[in-house]
């Protein structure tokens, strides 16, 4: 059974499975996608024209009233 990674690189194998360190580009990529969604959830509403940015976050009011 060839795992195909040609022995390059640093790996771990326990009962049978082997993990593989991942390259660099691979975790540079995935923090930038992560945060890309994070803002995504984020800032989306306000981004596609459902919210303004004035109406601020409901879940981040703490149960403040407005006081005017």
């Amino acid at each position: 059974m060839g795992g195909g990674g040609g022995g390059h690189g640093h790996s771990t194998t326990y009962k049978g499975v082997t993990l593989h360190q991942p390259k660099r580009w691979h975790s540079i990529t995935g923090k930038g996608m992560f945060w890309i969604l994070y803002r995504a959830k984020q800032d989306g509403p306000v981004v596609l024209g459902w919210r303004h940015p004035w109406e601020g976050h409901d879940d981040h009011s703490h149960g403040h009233g407005h006081e005017h």
